[in-house]
This record gives C-alpha cells, sequence and structure tokens, in this order.
C-alpha cells in the first residue's frame, strides 16, 4: 500500500510540473518571451539564494549533530601515539578548504542572484588582469606548499622504521580473499622467513619450516597487542591488492602481494579504556540491537577492529578482525596460551622436515620428563625406566636421529651419578618369528649400548639384554597395544 501511494505521489509530481510548463509556456506567448524569461531569472535568482542559506545551515547543523560520531572528535580521538598528529594535519585542511568551501559556495549562489538575465543588462568585457591572476595563483600555491611541506613532515616521523635496537613487537597481517591472517612471533621475538613458494593445505602462509624461528611463531585469531608498547605490522597480500586499516589508531596501509610493506605505531588505549570513555557520552549508552532493548549498550559492546579499505572482491565486507588493546600483564597471559602453529599442526607429520632433529623447547620439555622418571626409580621401587623417545628403522636395529636426545639425557645422568649402574632391556610385539624377534631386541639394546659407550660411559657399569615378545607390557591385541610393547628401557641395578 506505500509503495502504490508513493508511486501515486510520483506520478502525480510528474503531470503537475508538465502542466506548470504548459502554463508558463502559455503566459510566455501572451507576455513576451523576454519578459516571462527576465521573470524566470529572477524566480530562479532567489531560489538559488534559499538553496545556499538551507545548504549551509543544514551542514553546519549536520556537523553538529553528528559531532560525537567522526574520528578525531568527542570520544574518537587517535588511539595511538602518532594519531593525533595526523587529526591535526586532517582539521588544519578541514579549516582552511572549509573556509574556502564556504566563500566559493555564497560567491556562487550570489552571483547566480545578483547577475541573473535582464532586458536592461548589460555584460562587461573583461578578457584579462594580471594583478587579479597572480594573487588568485600564489595564495592557493602558498596554501598549498604549507600543507605538502607540514605532510611531509608528518610522513617521514610516521613512517620511520624502527630501530634493530628498540624494544618493539613485530606482527604479520597478511590479506587474502576474504580474510586477515595473523602470525606472531614466539618466545624469540623473531617471526621466520617465508615462501609464497611453501604454501600448501598444512601451511597457509608458506612459512619454511627450516627456518627455526618459525618452530615457535603461532597464528592468531584476534590482533592482541600490549598498550604503550611500539608495534611493527609487517603487512603482505596472498592474491589481489588489499589495505590493512585500524580507523582507531589512524593506521592504513596497502597490502601487496610481492611486495611487503609495514607500518610501525604505539597503541595508547587499552580497550577497557575505550568503552569508559564511550560511556561517557549519551549516543553511546542505547541499546547495540535496536530492535532489542535487552539488548547490552553501544559501549559495552565495543572493539577495535581491523578492516580492509580496499574494494577485493564480493565478499570484501567479511575481511574483519577484532582488535583488543591490553595492558602488558594481560597480553603476557595472553601470549602465553598460544600455541605453536609448527608443534601443533605440522610436527611429527609428513610435511615436517625436522623429524631428525628436537628444538630447544622440545629438548628442555623431554629433559624434564625424563629426569622426573629418573628420580622415581632411583627414590622407588620402581628401578625400571621406559624410553619413550628413543626409537629405531622399522625391523631395524638402527637408531632414529632424534633418538639421540634422550639417549644423552641419560648420559648426562650417568656422568652426574658416578654409583648409577644400569642393565638396558629390549622388547619387541609378537609380529613375526619369535626367534626373530628376540634376536632384534638383543640387537636393539646392543645399539643402545654402544651409543653409551660411545658418549664415555664405562662398560663395566652397562649389560643389555633382548627379551623379544616375551614380556608384554599390555596384551597384544591391538595396534595400539603393540606399539607400546615395543619398546627399549633400562634398569637401575645400583645407585
Amino acid at each position: 500500500m506505500t509503495f502504490l501511494l508513493v508511486l501515486l505521489s510520483l506520478i502525480l509530481i510528474v503531470i503537475i510540473t508538465i502542466q506548470i510548463g504548459k502554463v508558463t509556456e502559455l503566459a510566455a506567448k501572451i507576455r513576451g518571451e523576454e519578459e516571462m524569461q527576465e521573470s524566470v531569472n529572477k524566480r530562479q535568482g532567489v531560489y538559488m539564494m534559499v538553496f545556499m542559506i538551507a545548504f549551509l545551515l543544514l551542514s553546519a547543523w549536520s556537523a553538529y549533530k553528528y559531532k560525537f560520531h567522526y574520528l578525531g572528535y568527542g570520544p574518537w580521538k587517535a588511539s595511538s601515539a602518532h594519531g593525533q598528529q595526523i587529526d591535526t594535519m586532517f582539521d588544519l585542511t578541514l579549516v582552511i578548504t572549509g573556509i574556502v568551501f564556504v566563500i566559493t559556495q555564497i560567491l556562487l549562489f550570489y552571483y547566480a542572484w545578483r547577475y541573473s538575465g535582464r532586458r536592461s543588462g548589460k555584460a562587461l568585457f573583461f578578457p584579462h588582469n594580471t594583478n587579479l591572476e597572480i594573487v588568485w595563483t600564489a595564495i592557493p600555491a602558498v596554501v598549498m606548499a604549507f600543507l605538502v611541506i607540514k605532510g611531509l613532515d608528518a610522513w617521514n616521523e610516521i613512517m620511520a622504521d624502527v630501530d634493530p635496537k628498540e624494544d618493539y613487537l613485530e606482527v604479520e597481517a597478511t590479506g587474502f580473499q576474504f580474510a586477515w591472517a595473523l602470525r606472531y612471533p614466539g618466545a624469540d621475538g623473531q617471526l621466520g622467513e617465508k615462501n609464497y613458494k611453501m604454501i600448501n593445505g598444512s601451511n597457509p602462509l608458506g612459512q619454511n619450516w627450516l627456518d627455526e624461528k618459525n618452530v615457535d611463531d603461532f597464528h592468531a585469531d584476534e590482533l592482541v597487542l600490549p598498550v604503550g608498547k611500539k608495534v611493527r605490522v609487517r603487512i603482505t597480500s596472498k592474491d589481489v591488492l588489499h589495505n590493512f586499516y585500524l580507523p582507531h589508531f589512524r593506521v592504513k596501509m596497502d597490502a601487496i602481494p610481492g611486495i611487503p610493506t609495514y607500518f610501525v605505531f604505539t597503541p595508547t588505549v587499552t580497550t577497557d579504556s575505550m568503552r569508559m570513555r564511550l560511556k561517557q557520552y549519551p549516543e553511546y549508552n542505547v541499546p547495540a540491537d535496536p530492535n532489542d532493548p535487552e539488548s547490552k549498550l553501544k559501549w559495552e559492546v565495543f572493539d577495535y577492529e581491523l578492516a580492509c579499505a580496499e574494494l577485493c572482491g564480493n565478499s570484501h565486507f567479511a575481511m574483519r578482525k577484532t582488535v583488543r588493546i591490553v595492558d602488558e600483564v594481560e597480553y603476557m597471559q595472553w601470549q602465553a596460551k598460544q600455541k605453536s602453529y609448527y608443534l601443533s599442526n605440522v610436527r611429527w607429520t609428513e610435511d615436517d622436515p625436522n623429524k631428525d632433529k628436537l628444538f630447544g623447547s622440545e629438548i628442555e620439555e623431554r629433559k624434564e620428563q625424563f629426569q622426573e622418571a629418573l628420580d622415581t626409580a632411583l627414590t622407588t621401587g620402581k628401578k625400571t625406566v621406559q624410553f619413550n623417545y628413543v626409537t629405531f628403522a622399522t625391523g631395524s636395529d638402527k637408531l632414529t636421529g632424534v633418538s639421540r636426545y634422550e639417549l644423552d639425557n641419560l648420559v648426562n645422568a650417568m656422568k652426574e651419578n658416578k654409583a648409577l649402574r644400569i642393565a638396558l632391556n629390549g622388547h619387541t610385539d609378537d609380529v613375526g618369528d619369535p626367534a626373530g624377534n628376540l634376536t632384534l631386541s638383543q640387537k636393539r639394546a646392543t645399539a643402545v649400548y654402544n651409543y653409551l659407550k660411545s658418549k664415555g660411559v664405562a662398560t663395566e657399569r652397562l649389560s643389555s639384554q633382548g627379551y623379544g615378545q616375551t614380556q608384554p607390557v599390555v596384551p597384544n591385541d591391538s595396534d595400539e597395544n603393540r606399539a607400546k610393547n615395543r619398546r627399549t628401557e633400562f634398569r637401575v641395578v645400583a645407585q
């Protein structure tokens, strides 16, 4: 019904307009074209003046009405150290161009009224005035030079890269259709290398797993940053042109395929502090959901956001991430909960190129596990310790490269405890010939014996024995249980 009424109203307006035109045409024939044209010119001049006044008043009213919704005003003061400098540049530009805008609009509409066509009017022939041209060329040139120089000064300061000696956090943001991938450095504070040629299903960013700096890097679902700490964002793209945009921090930089860019800034206002700031304004003390009066207030649900400011495709709008600015303690707690992408998703899979080596955190973790098991054996009646990470090639007595780490833990323990004597035992599951299993278990125990001997452990402190499939710890009725029965261990003989 509403649509029908609107449609009928539009049709009526068109009919009235046509009729007015016909009446005007008829009146012109009656009163004469020139007289009629002069009347129209005067009327149009008045309309111009009315429009100018209404337009300028409406512009001023709307600016005042929505003053607390503009970046840079009210609660939306910049939340970064450099942001105020950018806001000052915008304000200065707004004042200068605003003055020019108001003056030119007044003159434009005033001239349309003051010099509307008249039968008695006579045009003034004014082909050239050198002084006037100098004035209207020099003034804009001086103003533009002032703005450009001030802008360049701000640009050089804001876009300066970090000093390697500075204390800063580097984060990587990779844009792709249609999301952002965020990568943080781990405990080493360094982001590892990556190469787009290495991108695959298990390596979405193309990280080079041979670079140890990648081992502790983690991926995050939100951008969490500590307040007051300088942040360097490394910005890249996997496909098309994107734009890394943090409006509240006055951060904006293109993400270009093949050309890494960066932006350095320091957050100065936490998310919680920003919410408290918004709470002071009536505009943000209304329900966040207009259709649900019981919903939380706008200030309560506020979050900083990361967006894409480039039209990068149909789902461009989906490129949003939550940004949280927290204090240093909360950031460290959040960081400690994050898991290394490599260790959680790639380690020990077929895509792992480092199966024969351990990294620092793994070495320390396994060392603690071994020491705990050894202490238990030395202080309780349970004298046997199973090697959890000593493995062999399938059907062979050849130690895998990664086995040396746990065996080195035993070597160090025996060097510290000179009285420690052990018996090395090898075991298999029940797959295959019992005699062959017995031989294989003996060879594996001997392989461990020979490794310890090569590291300087006296042979009189060692013995080795293979038991084949005769001493299973669980029934050999499943693949999982058979794996548990295939083991190498040592028993404390003296301490």
